[in-house]
């Protein structure tokens, strides 16, 4: 019992009453992760369906309701916090007062009814019910924590929430490679690959030389999505005429669009397969990336080459009208990226590569957009973590002994 004073204090949970916190969301994207003895489901419903719950168009005022039910078929309780769900979720009767500001008395009842109470699932029993978060589309990650006195069970969840038209799809590494060309590789042979790569995106042409390649992933796409996501990284939408509005939307207003699109860049002559970045205060400010799978496998994990940048303005262009204009230091979005997954436990180590070709402060390169931009040259490269990795257990790589010093084409 030595953990349960902390736990009492802590563990206090947003349960919808009634028959709506015992039933999941009519929707076929319940997941089910188990630990020991503990199981846990959630799903996440669309705003038209929450709407259909609770009868009050919740996502409006930025609530988005997480049900989450706890199965513990062990022989002591356990207990669940909502602060790896959302670390500034609504308590019940917030919800509620969101709810009547915008006058909608008659879901009153309803979320009335929700009691913030310490919840504690006892042995062999189950408990259910909605946890009121804030809005996140495309897909909503969390993290669900179960303690008991002897352990902590911590299981991700990645959940669709329809609504987003995504800026990439589900990987099927056989339809991007043959199996002839994926090559399972040591680290001396993995330095090499890395370096020998190109150093620069492309354009649709294959012609003309833009951003650095200055970022190299190892992991599964689940990894990486856990990685990200954990940071506080966004997916981003395709272009098409709502995406687009919105951007304009956003730009003239100066307030953020945390999907808002990239355009698309080339490397293994296609356009990136997966987007995301990190809004900061405005449209016209955010770190974002992209990234390719490579056909190299290290230890077992895909092998991911990227691009990553900071916005910080925009301006127009001969070339695309208008574009984003990046922080010519590109060392530093490359070292904030490092920071960023480390200090969000989702790194088990790094080191550097070589590949880019360095490029001095007084004799910048140019991006695709005629952006400078100066390098060390070097390709960081992060393992990611599926599970939380404390900040003094990141292990550093010296991969110097094998570097080739060349640079990609």
């Amino acid at each position: 019992m030595k953990h349960r004073w902390w736990l009492a204090a802590l563990l206090w949970w947003s349960v919808a009453a009634g028959g709506a916190a015992d039933v999941p969301p009519p929707n076929d994207r319940l997941q089910t992760r188990s630990e020991g003895a503990v199981s846990v489901s959630v799903a996440v419903p669309s705003a038209a369906e929450a709407q259909a719950i609770f009868g009050a168009d919740l996502y409006a005022q930025n609530i988005q309701p997480v049900w989450v039910s706890v199965t513990n078929d062990g022989e002591e309780p356990v207990f669940l916090t909502p602060m790896g769900i959302d670390a500034a979720y609504y308590a019940p009767r917030e919800a509620l007062q969101r709810v009547r500001s915008v006058g909608r008395s008659d879901v009153a009842s309803l979320v009335e009814s929700a009691a913030v109470r310490r919840v504690e699932v006892l042995p062999h029993s189950r408990r259910a019910g909605y946890v009121f978060t804030r809005v996140d589309e495309g897909t909503k990650s969390f993290n669900v924590d179960v303690l008991s006195d002897s352990a902590v069970a911590q299981m991700s969840f990645f959940v669709p929430v329809p609504g987003l038209r995504l800026d990439h799809h589900d990987f099927d590494r056989e339809a991007l490679y043959a199996a002839e060309e994926i090559r399972e590789l040591a680290l001396p042979e993995l330095v090499a690959a890395l370096e020998g790569m190109p150093c620069c995106v492309r354009d649709a042409d294959g012609e003309d030389r833009g951003d650095p390649l200055n970022l190299v992933l190892v992991g599964e796409v689940e990894d990486l999505f856990y990685a990200f996501m954990r940071a506080g990284w966004d997916e981003t939408e395709t272009i098409y005429a709502s995406s687009l509005l919105k951007t304009a939307g956003s730009a003239l207003t100066g307030g953020r669009y945390r999907y808002s699109p990239v355009s698309a860049l080339y490397v293994f002559d296609r356009a990136q397969d997966i987007a995301l970045q990190r809004a900061r205060s405005s449209i016209h400010e955010r770190n974002h990336l992209r990234l390719w799978l490579t056909p190299l496998v290290y230890e077992g994990q895909p092998v991911w080459i990227g691009q990553i940048s900071r916005d910080i303005g925009v301006r127009f262009t001969t070339r695309t009208i208008t574009t984003h204009k990046i922080d010519p230091d590109v060392d530093e979005t490359r070292e904030f990226l490092l920071e960023d997954l480390a200090y969000s436990q989702a790194l088990l180590r790094f080191g550097y590569v070589g590949g880019v070709g360095a490029a001095d402060y007084n004799a910048p390169r140019g991006n695709l957009t005629g952006d400078p931009y100066f390098t060390d040259g070097r390709r960081l490269v992060m393992w990611l973590s599926g599970t939380p990795t404390a900040l003094d257990a990141v292990e550093v790589v010296d991969l110097s002994p094998w570097h080739t010093g060349q640079v990609g084409d």
